[in-house]
This record gives C-alpha cells, sequence and structure tokens, in this order.
C-alpha cells in the first residue's frame, strides 16, 4: 500500500527533468503518491557547493528523506519501494517475494548489461549504414536477452496490470528510445524491427511509455534535443 497522508515522510529530490536516472525516482515518487519538493540542478554548469555538500559525486539523483540524504538512482527507487511497500515490489517476507524480486533484478541487469551498451554504441554511428548496423545489433539483443523475459507481461512485467520496479528502473531509458527513433537520432528501422521481431518487448514498451508516471516531467522535444546536443559534443571532442 502507498503512503497515507498521516504516515508521509519530508522529501526533498535534487533532479533534473532531462536526466534519465532522475527520471526513475519521479517514476518512483509518483507511482508511490508521495508528496515532496524538488530542486532543479542544473547540468549545464559545474555543481555548487552547496550541491557537492549534499551529493560529493555531483551526480543525479539525491533524495532528502527525513533528514537522511540517499544517492544513486536505483539504490534510491528500491529504497522508496522498500519503505512504502506497493504494487511495485513485494515486501520481502511476502510468499513468493524473493523469486519475483530476483526475476526483476535479473530483468533488469539484462537490459543494462546487454542491451544499454548497444544503444549508446548507436550514438557513434557516422554514416546511414553504419547506424542501420548498430540497430540490427540493438534488436539482435533485445531479441536474445529481453523479450523472454516479458512472455508473461500483461502488460507489465510478471503479468503485473500496474508499474513494478522494472519499469521504474527502466522506463526513462525505453521512452528516450523511442523519441530518439521518431526524431531520427536512431535509426528509422529500429522501432519497425522491435515491432517485427520482439512482439513481447514492443507491447510492453508501448504500455511503459504512456503510463502517466512515466510522462508527467517528459518533455520529449527538449530532451530530444539535449541529446543531439550531447552527441555532437562527443563526437567534437
Amino acid at each position: 500500500m502507498v503512503s497515507t497522508p498521516s504516515s508521509q515522510p519530508k522529501i526533498k529530490l535534487y533532479t533534473n527533468h532531462g536526466c534519465p536516472w532522475s527520471h526513475r525516482a519521479h517514476i518512483a515518487l509518483s507511482e508511490l503518491n508521495l508528496p515532496f519538493e524538488e530542486e532543479i540542478i542544473d547540468l549545464t554548469v559545474p555543481r555548487t557547493p552547496e550541491y557537492l555538500n549534499i551529493n560529493p559525486r555531483g551526480v543525479l539523483p539525491s533524495l532528502w528523506y527525513n533528514g537522511e540524504i540517499i544517492i544513486d538512482s536505483a539504490i534510491i527507487v528500491q529504497f522508496l519501494a522498500d519503505a512504502h511497500p506497493s504494487h511495485l515490489l513485494p515486501t520481502s517476507n511476502s510468499e513468493g517475494a524473493a523469486l519475483r524480486r530476483a526475476r526483476i533484478n535479473f530483468f533488469v541487469d539484462a537490459y543494462f548489461t546487454k542491451v544499454v551498451p548497444v544503444y549508446f554504441k548507436s550514438f557513434g554511428a557516422k554514416s546511414l549504414d553504419e547506424a542501420e548496423t548498430f540497430a540490427k545489433d540493438f534488436v539482435d539483443a533485445v531479441s536474445k536477452e529481453v523479450e523472454p523475459l516479458l512472455a508473461d507481461a500483461a502488460p507489465y512485467f510478471g503479468g503485473s496490470d500496474k508499474l513494478t520496479l522494472a519499469e521504474v528502473l527502466t522506463a526513462s531509458f525505453i521512452i528516450r528510445l523511442f523519441s530518439l527513433t521518431k526524431y531520427g537520432v536512431l535509426h528509422q528501422s529500429t522501432v519497425s524491427a522491435l515491432s517485427e521481431r520482439t512482439p513481447n518487448f514492443y507491447t510492453w514498451a508501448q504500455a511503459v511509455i504512456r503510463h502517466r508516471s512515466v510522462t508527467s516531467i517528459y518533455d520529449e522535444s527538449a530532451i530530444v534535443q539535449g541529446i543531439k546536443d550531447w552527441i555532437a559534443k562527443m563526437t567534437n571532442k
């Protein structure tokens, strides 16, 4: 169950709406119906001494929770899910919880260790042919590593009719994948190939990218432009 007004903690999120890691925390807070204050951190300039006092690593997001500072997006959302039991994740001592948690962890690991590296490699394509090759490699990775894990999605991971921690941890990257293909940053064949070759993944992803908790802070055009600027900067180094 999510928090009720009488049990709600004091929360402040240090964030940037264009950051996919911060996006994770926004999705979790939305799903848990937790009110919070936010402070936007400008990622285009060096971190201020004030923010480095909060998070010496200078990365986003950071969470202030009842006087305690928690950093790292995966740790933040895991903490929130554990502190506020809900549909996101079964409590550790409930029946079948250990197995479900293990399956969620395996799914997230598969996506970020086997698929995301190919996704980032696509940004370095130097020609249309190379971009098409990277797109095929990406779809191959999804087909091999992720597609089988979504066989029972209905529409969300593991047959859930609500978002789970699996979606909280991956959705900000999934929605960017479709936006970047739409705007031509990634090869146009990516989405059509996913639809044809990975129907489980494609159907699941369509449900994910339309969910209000995923779209609530998502400014598609601004985010795509930011990624284009980042790619140009990396290319010119």
